[in-house]
């Protein structure tokens, strides 16, 4: 049957798909944490003031 053949995981692939999950939490994580340092500040400067921006 085609289709349903289980792939042979090579340490490399595994070791790539690792690194790619580490490295997309830590930006996940890192935005998140500028967002909160800058969002207020930078929504300040651009519209005037939080209460305005919602």
């Amino acid at each position: 049957m085609a289709g349903v053949e289980i792939p042979a995981w090579d340490p490399e692939t595994a070791l790539l798909i690792g690194a790619i999950l580490v490295e997309a939490f830590v930006l996940y994580v890192g935005y998140g944490g500028l967002e909160r340092l800058v969002g207020p500040s930078l929504m300040r400067l651009l519209v005037g003031g939080e209460a305005d921006a919602r």
